[in-house]
């Protein structure tokens, strides 16, 4: 396992709430549930205040169009479970994707389960009907609303993978006071994929004047590239796609000094008229 570490720190902001430190684990979950939850122990490093793992790390959506619901679990099952362990016996908050039982056998949610320092869960909204892709045939989308919890003092949106497409979402997440996004995502690879990754991933951090920290599942099935954005568009630190077999951890630290001096520089928030 490699690390990739780099801090956003101006060095004068005060420790504690204004600076939070993250660890983005960019690895592939496998078809196995049992290693899945084995990897997250494995994987989440002592130290940071948050730690994301991608979309589906419970267990991976397999192939294109399979049948996921005999995955699903509850937020009390075994995956949400072993979450809420690791986060305790690191003293971090824990942030991964799982498929989560719906009121429909057949088509349960896309769900990413947070806890340790807070504890939430996050029902993807915008399924993945696209680039050939039917995801609604197979899950159902969550309720239109933020989630925005607090961790270490910050405030902490949630969005999964296709969700980054829509700019509408990530504004109300910062409507309802997001100072941070983060994006667990199992990006499909493909022509310009990458391409649309990092530049969405951008534009959601300039437009909104916020960190975003977006973590994927890495090459060859997916993208990689898991990156951390500052709120003047600036890439913090970014990986490469990876591969299967060698998980990357990227970490970084976000601080509010910086983001302060954004929204001055770029009173965008305060400027918008609709």
């Amino acid at each position: 396992m490699s690390h990739t570490t780099r801090s956003t720190s101006s060095g004068t902001a005060e420790a504690g709430a204004d600076r939070l430190s993250l660890a983005l684990v960019q690895a592939a979950s496998s078809l196995d549930p049992a290693d899945n939850r084995a990897a997250v122990d494995r994987l989440t490093p002592d130290g940071p205040d948050l730690v994301v793992f991608p979309e589906a790390f419970a267990r991976d959506f397999g192939e294109a169009g399979s049948d996921v619901s005999p995955y699903a679990e509850p937020l009390d099952g075994p995956f949400a479970t072993e979450v809420a362990r690791v986060a305790r016996a690191r003293g971090s908050t824990v942030v991964a994707g799982m498929f989560e039982q719906s009121e429909d056998p057949g088509r349960p949610f896309n769900t990413l389960v947070l806890r340790g320092g807070g504890e939430a869960s996050y029902r993807k909204v915008h399924l993945y009907d696209s680039f050939g892709y039917r995801e609604s045939d197979r899950l159902t989308a969550g309720p239109v609303e933020p989630a925005v919890v607090e961790i270490g003092g910050w405030r902490v949106g949630l969005m999964t993978c296709y969700d980054l497409r829509f700019p509408e979402f990530a504004r109300r997440l910062v409507d309802a006071g997001a100072e941070l996004i983060v994006v667990p995502a199992a990006w499909v690879a493909g022509p310009r994929k990458v391409h649309h990754w990092r530049t969405l991933v951008t534009a959601r951090a300039i437009e909104n004047t916020v960190y975003v920290a977006a973590v994927g599942q890495p090459a060859p099935r997916y993208t990689g590239h898991s990156m951390v954005v500052d709120p003047l568009g600036d890439v913090v630190v970014e990986a490469g796609p990876g591969d299967a077999d060698e998980p990357v951890v990227v970490s970084a630290e976000v601080d509010r000094t910086t983001l302060a001096d954004a929204r001055r520089t770029n009173p965008s928030l305060a400027n918008r008229r609709l």
